[in-house]
């Protein structure tokens, strides 16, 4: 491998002209203009990029991008440290195997694409013929490459069902994804930042939003699902006011009207409230509630058994800062909501995201300028079904989870992941006998509930294959070959901010430099799939065919045109539920069984689900579970983003690690000092389900009563062979999130809203 070389302090700094285009030589340096998407991972926002590239072709500094309409030069550390990540040591940048009896050892040897290619083609060939391609499972994490690459991954390349995000309840984007779906016939709309306007903030079309609420989403670190999170600081300074709705608080939080710091889980109340406070005070628009809502009367029914008082009492909350927020809400003459992860990771969740699009709906502020945009009819979430239809129908209705949970697995097209983990160990509904692991870390929290059933389950396949950068404890513990991903600067493709939902820009991702041999995503599903599966890839004549329709789409331009291009702005249109943009049949209304929003939901209804939002505790909680909380006296959640980490990712990368060097847990300063326990302390945490070891961070950034542990974490420097695998187990939050903990219909699971024992580690 090429090592990295330090950079020449010396390097003279090209001054912000904009204007500049996709690629130019100044003072032997190669600079090329792009956009980041995973790897390494975030989500796609698209930031705009600079790569310096010297003469000898090393990647030595990575700048924003100024000439970037939406970033505008701003980029975050994981992205700066990108040269760090391309050239360390422990990349992965070769195909690589090992022996199956060698599995959980260090015994990796490098081979050729031509024989990992080979050995993947017999193994999985051979297991589609002795049990059907239904026995092998795609496991996935966040999508790759500017696109949901499981399910394509498993449909079309492998051309098994399951597909299967890994986490219990899919509880990442699912819960609202469904929500929006079986309310209002959309994809999750977010707040709408200007992105796609070529005037941005001062576009005529667009304005300000007077209030923003963030509700369990902390965009500054994760830029979730496609939202810029600095926007919300340019729509700070041009006047808008911020509520915000999070146990923590953040650095958002300090700077809100309201901080609504709500006991985790407890959302859907304070969402039934905040609508009956609209309902009852008659604050809501009445032309978009008398022309596009369907059930008011019965959700004003519902939410009247939610008063402001008994939800302060279930959330913990001041009576009076849920009316003065609900009141500073519904006022404005226009407001948008940034829903994040939070709603998805409870049982409750998709009926706390029915309760957020329903207060959207009724305050008119669906689809406005600075409101909650929505994507047209034609918009989709990329290639996601890409090979559900080759399957057939003998094969679609072998997918896990089906007919226990048809509102999930019919939606999202993924194997459900509790159901298809219970497979892996029982063989029921069938035995599953073949693997792929697909850019996820799965065993080292980042998805998985209870990870040590998951090791156990996988290690009993009798072929595995990765796709990774790097050889993480999942990859260790039970893959036989692992092929090498390219990161963004090593491939030409595409990223679309969100697409599908809000519609902003679509730009290029390019390759400025080549390591080794990597490979792209999309590439790897192409080749792969032509041997694996080769009906479902028959039409295209080469990869650059496959790549045009799948991640081109319908901006009317080639990749090529892209690239010199390096940022396309999409149209983007206001209000379509007038204009027929949201139906099929081109007729006004949105794409639901009555053409309105559905505050009353028929779709839920037809799954045997409550069609009106309902408040339900978190399965363990002071109040459903009294009895252990003698035991275990915190409420637990887990997960919130950080600056120098995207999940598991980075934990190799210098500077991520030393701006969060350990694993921490957030606990209040007068718990703290009952507890006996200092700040940097390490602490053990553990409930009915598991335990972990973890550093003590005390800060009031909780409430008392409150901890939060960070997720993600394992040990690359450490030893990697079973059984520690780089200390995976250690500091593994995840181990105390229980298995099956979902809503009725399958969706969200208790990540966020759990309890717990701490006590002084006494090592």
């Amino acid at each position: 491998m090429t090592a990295r070389p330090k950079i020449d302090s010396g390097i003279e700094e090209f001054a912000n002209d904009l204007g500049k285009p996709w690629q130019w030589e100044e003072n032997g340096y190669t600079v090329t203009r792009g956009c980041a998407w995973s790897a390494p991972g975030c989500h796609p926002v698209g930031c705009g990029v600079k790569f310096y590239v010297n003469k000898d072709g090393i990647l030595e500094k990575v700048e924003g991008d100024e000439n970037q309409p939406i970033t505008q030069g701003r980029l975050c550390v994981r992205c700066l440290t990108l040269p760090d990540f391309t050239y360390h040591p422990d990349r992965v940048i070769y195909p690589m195997k090992r022996a199956k009896e060698d599995r959980g050892k260090n015994k990796w040897e490098r081979t050729t694409w031509e024989d990992a290619y080979n050995i993947i083609e017999e193994n999985i060939g051979r297991i589609k013929k002795e049990h059907g391609p239904e026995s092998i499972v795609v496991f996935g994490g966040t999508g790759r490459e500017g696109g949901p690459m499981c399910g394509p991954y498993g449909m079309a390349m492998i051309g098994t069902p399951n597909a299967c995000y890994t986490q219990s309840g899919y509880a990442c984007y699912i819960p609202r994804v469904a929500a929006a779906t079986y309310v209002a016939g959309v994809t999750y709309p977010e707040m709408d930042y200007a992105g796609g306007l070529p005037g941005r903030y001062e576009d005529p079309a667009y304005k300000v939003p007077e209030v923003m609420v963030a509700w369990g989403k902390e965009p500054l670190p994760s830029n979730g699902d496609g939202f810029f999170g600095h926007s919300v600081i340019d729509c700070m300074k041009r006047g808008s006011k911020l509520i915000s709705i999070d146990p923590r608080t953040n650095w958002l939080a300090t700077r809100a009207t309201y901080h609504l710091a709500l006991r985790p889980g407890t959302d859907t109340a304070l969402g039934m409230a905040m609508l009956n406070i609209i309902i009852q005070e008659d604050l809501y628009d009445h032309d978009s509630v008398d022309r596009f809502c369907y059930g008011f009367e019965q959700l004003a029914e519902r939410v009247a058994t939610m008063p402001a008082e008994k939800a302060a009492e279930i959330c913990g909350l001041d009576v009076e800062d849920i009316y003065g927020a609900t009141r500073m809400y519904a006022n404005a003459s226009n407001a948008a909501i940034l829903w994040g992860l939070a709603i998805d990771q409870k049982a409750n969740g998709a009926q706390a995201g029915h309760c957020i699009l329903s207060l959207e709906a009724i305050t008119g502020n669906m689809d406005i300028p600075g409101g909650q945009l929505l994507g047209d009819v034609n918009d989709s979430l990329g290639d996601l079904g890409f090979g559900w239809k080759e399957l057939g129908p003998e094969l679609q209705n072998k997918i896990i989870g089906l007919k226990e949970y048809p509102a999930y697995v019919g939606m999202v097209l993924n194997s459900h992941a509790d159901l298809t983990l219970e497979a892996m160990e029982t063989g029921v509904p069938y035995e599953i006998h073949g693997g792929f692991i697909a850019s996820t870390n799965l065993l080292a929290g980042t998805c998985a509930a209870q990870p040590k059933r998951w090791h156990d389950a996988m290690q009993k396949l009798d072929f595995v294959f990765a796709a990774d950068c790097w050889i993480t404890p999942t990859v260790q513990c039970c893959a036989d070959v692992i092929l090498p991903i390219a990161s963004f600067a090593e491939r030409q493709s595409m990223v679309g901010t969100h697409y599908g939902a809000s519609p902003n820009m679509l730009g290029s991702v390019v390759d400025a430099v080549k390591v080794g041999e990597t490979k792209g995503d999309l590439e790897i599903q192409y080749e792969l799939g032509t041997r694996l599966n080769p009906g479902t890839y028959a039409r295209f004549a080469n990869f650059e065919e496959f790549r045009a329709e799948f991640r081109m789409g319908n901006c009317g331009m080639t990749y090529e045109e892209l690239k010199e291009k390096v940022i396309y702005q999409r149209e983007v249109n206001y209000r379509k539920y007038e204009t027929g943009r949201l139906r099929p049949d081109g007729q006004p209304g949105f794409n639901t069984p009555t053409g309105r929003i559905e505050l009353y939901s028929t779709m839920f209804r037809q799954f045997g689900e409550d069609p009106l939002p309902y408040y339900e505790e978190p399965q363990q909680s002071p109040v459903s579970t009294p009895e252990l909380m003698d035991e275990y006296p915190f409420v637990l959640t887990t997960g919130a983003r950080t600056y120098a980490y995207f999940h598991s990712e980075g934990k190799q990368i210098p500077l991520l690690r030393e701006l969060n060097p350990d694993p921490l847990l957030e606990i209040h300063p007068k718990d703290a000092a009952k507890l006996g326990i200092a700040d940097g302390e390490w602490v053990n945490v553990e409930n009915q389900f598991g335990k972990c070891e973890l550093k003590a961070r005390v800060v009031p950034v909780v409430k008392p009563g409150v901890v939060h542990a960070q997720h993600g974490f394992w040990f690359p420097e450490e030893d990697g062979e079973e059984p520690h695998l780089f200390g995976v187990w250690r500091s593994n939050i995840n181990e105390l999130v229980p298995h099956k903990n979902v809503g009725k219909l399958g969706f969200g699971a208790p990540f966020k809203c759990l309890i717990c024992k701490v006590e002084k580690n006494a090592k």
